[in-house]
Protein backbone atom coordinates (compact mmCIF):
# COMPACT_ATOMS: atom_id res chain seq x y z
CA UNK A 1 0.00 0.00 0.00
CA UNK A 2 3.05 2.46 0.97
CA UNK A 3 4.55 1.63 -2.34
CA UNK A 4 1.42 2.61 -4.31
CA UNK A 5 1.66 5.72 -2.38
CA UNK A 6 4.78 6.91 -3.52
CA UNK A 7 4.03 5.72 -6.68
CA UNK A 8 1.24 8.06 -7.36
CA UNK A 9 2.71 10.79 -5.62
CA UNK A 10 5.69 10.32 -7.89
CA UNK A 11 4.00 10.77 -10.82
CA UNK A 12 1.99 13.09 -9.83
CA UNK A 13 5.24 15.15 -8.88
CA UNK A 14 6.57 14.41 -12.47
CA UNK A 15 3.73 15.53 -13.93
CA UNK A 16 3.41 18.85 -12.16
CA UNK A 17 7.22 18.94 -13.15
CA UNK A 18 6.04 19.03 -16.52
CA UNK A 19 3.21 21.04 -16.75
CA UNK A 20 5.22 24.13 -15.12
CA UNK A 21 8.22 23.04 -17.39
CA UNK A 22 6.09 23.57 -20.77
CA UNK A 23 4.24 26.84 -18.66
CA UNK A 24 7.63 28.50 -18.62
CA UNK A 25 8.62 27.63 -22.02
CA UNK A 26 5.62 29.15 -23.60
CA UNK A 27 5.48 32.35 -21.50
CA UNK A 28 8.93 32.89 -20.37
CA UNK A 29 11.40 31.58 -22.26
CA UNK A 30 10.14 32.28 -25.87
CA UNK A 31 8.98 35.58 -24.89
CA UNK A 32 12.46 37.28 -23.32
CA UNK A 33 15.59 37.81 -23.47
CA UNK A 34 17.98 35.75 -21.52
CA UNK A 35 18.91 38.30 -19.21
CA UNK A 36 15.87 40.43 -19.53
CA UNK A 37 14.12 41.37 -16.43
CA UNK A 38 10.85 38.64 -17.35
CA UNK A 39 12.97 35.82 -17.54
CA UNK A 40 14.34 36.31 -13.89
CA UNK A 41 10.96 37.09 -12.80
CA UNK A 42 9.13 34.96 -14.48
CA UNK A 43 11.42 31.94 -13.86
CA UNK A 44 10.94 32.52 -9.60
CA UNK A 45 6.96 32.42 -10.66
CA UNK A 46 7.04 29.35 -12.19
CA UNK A 47 9.34 27.43 -9.50
CA UNK A 48 7.34 29.52 -6.60
CA UNK A 49 4.07 29.08 -7.02
CA UNK A 50 3.55 25.50 -7.62
CA UNK A 51 5.26 25.12 -4.30
CA UNK A 52 3.12 27.16 -2.83
CA UNK A 53 -0.07 24.91 -4.24
CA UNK A 54 1.78 21.77 -2.83
CA UNK A 55 2.15 23.77 0.63
CA UNK A 56 -1.39 24.16 0.51
CA UNK A 57 -2.04 20.75 0.32
CA UNK A 58 0.32 19.46 2.88
CA UNK A 59 -0.69 21.94 5.36
CA UNK A 60 -4.58 20.64 5.73
CA UNK A 61 -3.35 17.10 5.58
CA UNK A 62 -0.76 17.76 8.22
CA UNK A 63 -3.01 20.12 10.57
CA UNK A 64 -1.12 23.32 10.45
CA UNK A 65 -2.88 26.31 12.33
CA UNK A 66 -6.03 27.31 10.62
CA UNK A 67 -4.59 31.11 9.98
CA UNK A 68 -1.69 29.35 7.66
CA UNK A 69 -4.12 27.01 5.82
CA UNK A 70 -5.74 30.01 4.96
CA UNK A 71 -2.94 32.37 3.89
CA UNK A 72 -1.47 29.62 2.01
CA UNK A 73 -5.12 28.39 0.29
CA UNK A 74 -6.18 31.35 -1.47
CA UNK A 75 -2.65 31.84 -3.72
CA UNK A 76 -2.18 27.78 -3.74
CA UNK A 77 -5.85 26.82 -5.00
CA UNK A 78 -6.03 29.97 -7.60
CA UNK A 79 -2.62 28.74 -9.20
CA UNK A 80 -4.17 25.65 -9.72
CA UNK A 81 -6.92 26.57 -11.51
CA UNK A 82 -5.06 29.24 -13.81
CA UNK A 83 -2.13 26.59 -14.21
CA UNK A 84 -5.33 24.52 -16.10
CA UNK A 85 -6.87 27.08 -18.31
CA UNK A 86 -3.18 28.15 -19.14
CA UNK A 87 -2.46 25.12 -20.34
CA UNK A 88 -5.48 24.45 -22.67
CA UNK A 89 -4.86 27.90 -24.08
CA UNK A 90 -1.47 27.16 -24.59
CA UNK A 91 -2.30 24.12 -26.62
CA UNK A 92 -5.00 25.68 -28.98
CA UNK A 93 -1.76 28.31 -28.94
CA UNK A 94 -0.24 25.33 -30.38
CA UNK A 95 -2.62 24.49 -32.93
CA UNK A 96 -2.28 28.44 -34.14
CA UNK A 97 1.74 27.91 -34.43
CA UNK A 98 1.05 24.81 -36.73
CA UNK A 99 -0.88 26.62 -39.25
CA UNK A 100 1.09 29.44 -39.15
CA UNK A 101 4.21 27.81 -40.02
CA UNK A 102 2.36 25.50 -42.15
CA UNK A 103 1.50 28.83 -43.88
CA UNK A 104 4.67 30.21 -44.33
CA UNK A 105 6.08 26.67 -45.98
CA UNK A 106 3.29 27.04 -48.58
CA UNK A 107 4.25 30.44 -49.52
CA UNK A 108 7.66 29.84 -49.62
CA UNK A 109 7.15 26.59 -52.25
CA UNK A 110 4.94 29.04 -54.37
CA UNK A 111 7.44 31.74 -55.22
CA UNK A 112 7.54 31.07 -59.10
CA UNK A 113 11.51 30.15 -60.34
CA UNK A 114 13.08 32.82 -62.34
CA UNK A 115 13.70 30.13 -64.95
CA UNK A 116 10.45 28.41 -65.12
CA UNK A 117 8.74 27.47 -68.24
CA UNK A 118 7.55 30.18 -70.32
CA UNK A 119 9.47 33.40 -68.59
CA UNK A 120 11.99 35.61 -70.25
CA UNK A 121 15.24 33.70 -71.21
CA UNK A 122 18.16 34.42 -68.69
CA UNK A 123 20.40 37.31 -70.34
CA UNK A 124 24.34 36.76 -69.68
CA UNK A 125 25.62 39.04 -66.54
CA UNK A 126 28.86 40.78 -67.62
CA UNK A 127 32.03 39.77 -66.25
CA UNK A 128 32.50 42.41 -63.25
CA UNK A 129 34.24 42.05 -59.85
CA UNK A 130 32.02 41.47 -56.82
CA UNK A 131 31.24 44.15 -54.50
CA UNK A 132 32.56 43.42 -51.32
CA UNK A 133 29.74 42.52 -48.74
CA UNK A 134 27.88 44.93 -46.93
CA UNK A 135 27.06 44.50 -42.72
CA UNK A 136 23.52 44.02 -42.53
CA UNK A 137 22.13 43.52 -39.02
CA UNK A 138 20.21 40.43 -38.64
CA UNK A 139 16.73 42.23 -37.25
CA UNK A 140 15.67 45.54 -38.45
CA UNK A 141 15.66 48.57 -35.92
CA UNK A 142 12.39 49.80 -34.59
CA UNK A 143 12.69 53.26 -35.85
CA UNK A 144 13.75 55.71 -33.41
CA UNK A 145 14.46 53.31 -30.96
CA UNK A 146 18.20 51.67 -31.59
CA UNK A 147 16.66 48.30 -30.27
CA UNK A 148 16.13 45.05 -32.35
CA UNK A 149 12.59 44.78 -33.76
CA UNK A 150 11.38 41.05 -32.66
CA UNK A 151 11.46 38.58 -34.93
CA UNK A 152 7.95 36.67 -36.72
CA UNK A 153 8.56 33.96 -34.63
CA UNK A 154 8.94 36.19 -31.50
CA UNK A 155 6.33 38.22 -32.10
CA UNK A 156 4.30 35.46 -32.42
CA UNK A 157 5.03 34.08 -29.05
CA UNK A 158 4.18 36.74 -27.44
CA UNK A 159 1.19 37.38 -28.72
CA UNK A 160 0.12 33.61 -27.77
CA UNK A 161 1.56 34.09 -24.34
CA UNK A 162 -0.59 37.15 -24.04
CA UNK A 163 -3.44 35.60 -25.31
CA UNK A 164 -3.37 32.88 -23.61
CA UNK A 165 -2.46 34.67 -19.81
CA UNK A 166 -5.48 37.14 -20.56
CA UNK A 167 -8.11 34.07 -21.66
CA UNK A 168 -7.02 32.08 -18.42
CA UNK A 169 -7.27 34.93 -16.06
CA UNK A 170 -11.02 36.03 -17.45
CA UNK A 171 -12.01 32.28 -17.35
CA UNK A 172 -10.92 31.62 -13.79
CA UNK A 173 -12.49 35.41 -12.68
CA UNK A 174 -15.67 34.83 -13.77
CA UNK A 175 -15.26 31.23 -12.51
CA UNK A 176 -14.48 32.48 -8.61
CA UNK A 177 -17.07 35.13 -8.96
CA UNK A 178 -19.95 32.48 -9.63
CA UNK A 179 -18.38 30.51 -6.37
CA UNK A 180 -18.24 33.85 -4.43
CA UNK A 181 -21.40 35.33 -5.43
CA UNK A 182 -23.31 32.50 -4.13
CA UNK A 183 -25.66 29.91 -5.73
CA UNK A 184 -28.30 30.14 -8.16
CA UNK A 185 -31.97 28.42 -6.99
CA UNK A 186 -33.08 26.28 -9.34
CA UNK A 187 -36.66 24.47 -9.25
CA UNK A 188 -37.61 20.45 -10.38
CA UNK A 189 -40.74 18.78 -10.33
CA UNK A 190 -40.11 15.41 -9.47
CA UNK A 191 -43.25 12.60 -9.78
CA UNK A 192 -43.15 10.82 -6.49
CA UNK A 193 -44.79 7.03 -6.55
CA UNK A 194 -47.01 6.83 -3.75
CA UNK A 195 -46.99 10.26 -2.91
CA UNK A 196 -50.45 11.03 -1.63
CA UNK A 197 -52.72 13.69 -3.30
CA UNK A 198 -52.58 16.10 -0.03
CA UNK A 199 -48.79 16.09 -0.21
CA UNK A 200 -48.57 17.07 -3.99
CA UNK A 201 -46.07 20.14 -4.26
CA UNK A 202 -44.37 19.39 -1.35
CA UNK A 203 -41.28 21.17 -2.17
CA UNK A 204 -37.51 19.98 -0.60
CA UNK A 205 -34.52 22.20 -0.83
CA UNK A 206 -31.57 19.95 -1.77
CA UNK A 207 -27.82 21.62 -0.54
CA UNK A 208 -24.41 20.01 -1.14
CA UNK A 209 -21.19 20.17 -1.00
CA UNK A 210 -20.93 23.51 0.56
CA UNK A 211 -17.40 22.65 1.63
CA UNK A 212 -16.82 25.35 4.37
CA UNK A 213 -13.02 25.76 4.99
CA UNK A 214 -9.96 27.95 4.51
CA UNK A 215 -11.79 30.23 1.60
CA UNK A 216 -15.35 29.32 2.23
CA UNK A 217 -16.71 30.56 5.06
CA UNK A 218 -19.78 32.01 7.36
CA UNK A 219 -20.46 34.88 4.71
CA UNK A 220 -20.73 31.86 2.19
CA UNK A 221 -23.13 30.03 4.61
CA UNK A 222 -24.87 32.76 5.39
CA UNK A 223 -26.12 33.49 1.43
CA UNK A 224 -26.87 29.72 1.54
CA UNK A 225 -29.26 30.20 4.46
CA UNK A 226 -31.18 33.48 2.76
CA UNK A 227 -31.06 32.02 -0.50
CA UNK A 228 -33.27 28.68 1.03
CA UNK A 229 -35.05 30.73 3.51
CA UNK A 230 -36.09 33.01 0.66
CA UNK A 231 -37.72 29.71 -1.34
CA UNK A 232 -39.63 28.96 1.97
CA UNK A 233 -39.39 25.37 1.42
CA UNK A 234 -40.97 22.51 3.49
CA UNK A 235 -38.10 20.47 4.14
CA UNK A 236 -34.08 21.44 3.95
CA UNK A 237 -31.49 18.44 3.09
CA UNK A 238 -28.49 18.75 2.81
CA UNK A 239 -26.68 16.40 1.37
CA UNK A 240 -22.92 15.89 2.77
CA UNK A 241 -19.59 17.48 2.41
CA UNK A 242 -20.96 20.52 4.23
CA UNK A 243 -17.10 21.12 5.61
CA UNK A 244 -13.60 20.56 4.98
CA UNK A 245 -11.78 20.96 8.56
CA UNK A 246 -12.68 20.64 12.25
CA UNK A 247 -15.40 22.03 14.61
CA UNK A 248 -13.05 24.23 16.39
CA UNK A 249 -12.17 26.08 13.16
CA UNK A 250 -14.97 26.18 11.20
CA UNK A 251 -17.50 26.33 13.54
CA UNK A 252 -18.17 29.86 13.40
CA UNK A 253 -18.45 29.16 9.75
CA UNK A 254 -21.27 26.74 10.34
CA UNK A 255 -23.13 29.15 13.04
CA UNK A 256 -25.57 30.87 10.02
CA UNK A 257 -27.29 26.97 9.30
CA UNK A 258 -28.58 27.53 13.00
CA UNK A 259 -31.26 29.87 11.16
CA UNK A 260 -32.66 27.47 8.27
CA UNK A 261 -36.34 27.87 8.65
CA UNK A 262 -38.79 25.25 6.85
CA UNK A 263 -42.00 23.13 7.85
CA UNK A 264 -40.73 19.98 9.11
CA UNK A 265 -36.71 21.02 9.66
CA UNK A 266 -33.43 20.81 8.14
CA UNK A 267 -31.32 17.20 7.83
CA UNK A 268 -28.02 15.76 6.78
CA UNK A 269 -26.55 13.09 5.51
CA UNK A 270 -22.30 12.43 5.47
CA UNK A 271 -20.22 13.09 2.67
CA UNK A 272 -16.84 11.80 1.51
CA UNK A 273 -15.41 14.60 2.76
CA UNK A 274 -16.53 14.59 6.62
CA UNK A 275 -14.32 11.55 7.33
CA UNK A 276 -11.42 13.59 6.27
CA UNK A 277 -11.94 14.92 9.74
CA UNK A 278 -13.67 13.79 12.95
CA UNK A 279 -17.22 13.13 11.24
CA UNK A 280 -18.95 12.20 15.22
CA UNK A 281 -17.96 15.71 16.06
CA UNK A 282 -19.84 17.66 13.15
CA UNK A 283 -22.63 14.87 13.83
CA UNK A 284 -23.00 16.13 17.13
CA UNK A 285 -22.47 19.69 16.50
CA UNK A 286 -24.91 20.05 14.15
CA UNK A 287 -27.44 19.01 16.37
CA UNK A 288 -26.65 22.00 18.41
CA UNK A 289 -28.06 23.77 15.43
CA UNK A 290 -31.06 22.34 14.82
CA UNK A 291 -29.83 20.26 11.86
CA UNK A 292 -31.05 16.64 12.27
CA UNK A 293 -28.13 14.29 10.72
CA UNK A 294 -29.54 11.15 9.71
CA UNK A 295 -26.69 8.62 10.57
CA UNK A 296 -28.02 5.37 8.86
CA UNK A 297 -32.04 6.30 9.90
CA UNK A 298 -35.46 7.27 8.65
CA UNK A 299 -37.80 9.68 9.78
CA UNK A 300 -41.21 9.11 9.59
CA UNK A 301 -43.24 12.43 7.91
CA UNK A 302 -46.87 12.29 7.30
CA UNK A 303 -46.53 11.92 3.53
CA UNK A 304 -43.24 10.35 3.07
CA UNK A 305 -40.05 8.35 4.68
CA UNK A 306 -36.87 10.24 4.69
CA UNK A 307 -34.10 8.32 5.33
CA UNK A 308 -30.73 8.81 5.15
CA UNK A 309 -27.04 6.90 4.88
CA UNK A 310 -23.79 7.17 5.61
CA UNK A 311 -21.45 8.34 2.69
CA UNK A 312 -19.32 5.47 1.60
CA UNK A 313 -16.33 6.55 2.94
CA UNK A 314 -17.28 6.10 6.61
CA UNK A 315 -16.47 2.37 6.19
CA UNK A 316 -12.80 2.59 6.83
CA UNK A 317 -13.51 4.03 9.96
CA UNK A 318 -16.47 1.37 10.57
CA UNK A 319 -19.16 3.80 9.53
CA UNK A 320 -20.48 3.17 6.58
CA UNK A 321 -23.47 2.87 4.96
CA UNK A 322 -26.34 0.03 6.22
CA UNK A 323 -29.09 0.49 3.68
CA UNK A 324 -31.13 -2.26 5.71
CA UNK A 325 -31.03 -0.09 9.03
CA UNK A 326 -32.06 3.06 7.24
CA UNK A 327 -34.58 1.02 4.76
CA UNK A 328 -35.34 -2.83 5.90
CA UNK A 329 -38.35 -2.56 8.08
CA UNK A 330 -40.34 0.55 7.04
CA UNK A 331 -43.81 -0.06 5.17
CA UNK A 332 -43.25 -0.31 1.60
CA UNK A 333 -47.03 1.50 0.72
CA UNK A 334 -45.40 4.53 1.69
CA UNK A 335 -43.46 6.99 -0.48
CA UNK A 336 -39.87 7.69 -0.05
CA UNK A 337 -37.18 9.74 -0.16
CA UNK A 338 -33.42 8.84 0.07
CA UNK A 339 -30.24 11.22 1.09
CA UNK A 340 -27.52 9.81 -0.05
CA UNK A 341 -24.26 12.12 -0.77
CA UNK A 342 -22.96 9.82 -4.04
CA UNK A 343 -24.82 8.75 -6.56
CA UNK A 344 -22.90 5.60 -6.97
CA UNK A 345 -25.37 4.50 -4.28
CA UNK A 346 -28.07 4.42 -6.49
CA UNK A 347 -28.05 0.87 -6.61
CA UNK A 348 -28.57 -0.33 -3.79
CA UNK A 349 -31.29 2.60 -3.26
CA UNK A 350 -33.03 0.51 -6.00
CA UNK A 351 -32.36 -2.63 -4.08
CA UNK A 352 -34.40 -1.32 -1.67
CA UNK A 353 -37.16 -0.04 -4.12
CA UNK A 354 -36.29 3.55 -2.66
CA UNK A 355 -38.86 5.97 -4.93
CA UNK A 356 -36.24 9.22 -5.16
CA UNK A 357 -32.32 9.44 -4.00
CA UNK A 358 -31.46 13.27 -3.33
CA UNK A 359 -27.28 13.10 -4.09
CA UNK A 360 -24.71 15.25 -4.62
CA UNK A 361 -20.57 14.36 -4.55
CA UNK A 362 -20.03 15.73 -8.58
CA UNK A 363 -20.05 19.21 -8.18
CA UNK A 364 -21.55 18.99 -11.66
CA UNK A 365 -17.46 18.59 -12.68
CA UNK A 366 -17.01 22.18 -11.18
CA UNK A 367 -14.53 23.14 -14.31
CA UNK A 368 -14.59 22.13 -17.42
CA UNK A 369 -13.63 19.86 -18.96
CA UNK A 370 -14.13 18.07 -15.64
CA UNK A 371 -17.88 16.90 -16.40
CA UNK A 372 -16.01 14.42 -18.78
CA UNK A 373 -14.41 12.84 -16.07
CA UNK A 374 -16.60 12.71 -13.41
CA UNK A 375 -19.16 10.93 -15.74
CA UNK A 376 -16.58 8.04 -15.54
CA UNK A 377 -16.93 7.58 -11.63
CA UNK A 378 -20.57 8.58 -11.33
CA UNK A 379 -23.78 7.23 -13.01
CA UNK A 380 -25.53 10.53 -12.96
CA UNK A 381 -23.10 13.82 -13.12
CA UNK A 382 -25.89 16.56 -12.54
CA UNK A 383 -29.73 16.57 -12.77
CA UNK A 384 -32.91 13.91 -13.08
CA UNK A 385 -32.50 10.58 -14.62
CA UNK A 386 -34.27 7.10 -13.82
CA UNK A 387 -33.11 3.97 -12.25
CA UNK A 388 -35.44 1.23 -12.59
CA UNK A 389 -38.51 2.20 -10.54
CA UNK A 390 -35.68 4.99 -8.23
CA UNK A 391 -35.13 8.31 -9.46
CA UNK A 392 -31.99 9.96 -9.04
CA UNK A 393 -31.32 13.72 -8.69
CA UNK A 394 -27.98 15.07 -8.14
CA UNK A 395 -27.17 18.68 -7.27
CA UNK A 396 -24.07 20.56 -8.42
CA UNK A 397 -23.41 21.78 -4.78
CA UNK A 398 -23.47 24.88 -3.32
CA UNK A 399 -19.97 25.24 -2.89
CA UNK A 400 -16.61 24.34 -4.47
CA UNK A 401 -13.59 21.91 -3.04
CA UNK A 402 -10.20 23.30 -3.96
CA UNK A 403 -10.07 26.39 -6.15
CA UNK A 404 -12.90 28.46 -5.50
CA UNK A 405 -13.96 28.75 -9.03
CA UNK A 406 -16.70 26.82 -11.56
CA UNK A 407 -16.35 26.69 -15.32
CA UNK A 408 -19.24 25.52 -16.92
CA UNK A 409 -20.80 23.73 -13.48
CA UNK A 410 -22.62 26.47 -12.02
CA UNK A 411 -23.20 25.85 -8.04
CA UNK A 412 -27.07 25.94 -7.01
CA UNK A 413 -29.34 24.70 -4.74
CA UNK A 414 -32.62 23.18 -5.67
CA UNK A 415 -35.92 23.52 -4.59
CA UNK A 416 -37.52 19.80 -5.46
CA UNK A 417 -41.45 19.84 -5.75
CA UNK A 418 -43.16 16.66 -5.17
CA UNK A 419 -45.51 15.71 -7.30
CA UNK A 420 -48.48 12.97 -6.24
CA UNK A 421 -49.39 10.51 -9.05
CA UNK A 422 -53.28 11.24 -7.82
CA UNK A 423 -53.22 14.75 -8.73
Amino acid sequence: MVAVFVLIALVAVSLLVVVHWYVWRRLVRDVSAPDGLWRRVGTVLVVALPLVSVANMISSRAGAPFSVQRVLAWPGFMWLAMLLYLVLALLVGEVVRLVVRRARASAATSVPDAGAVGGPPARPKPDRPEPEPVSVPSEPSEPGSGRPEPSRRVFLARTLAVGATATAAATVGAGAYSVLNGPTLKHVTVPLPKLGRAAHGYRIAVVSDIHLGPILGKAHTQRIVNTINGAQPDLVAIVGDLVDGSVADLGPAAEPLRHLRSRHGSFFVTGNHEYFGDAAEWVDHLRELNVHPLENARRELPAFDLAGVNDVAGEDQGDGPDFKKALGDRDPGRASVLMAHQPVQIHEAVDHKVGLQLSGHTHGGQLWPGPYLAELANPTVAGLERYGDTQLYVTRGAGAWGPPVRVGADSDITIVRLASPEA
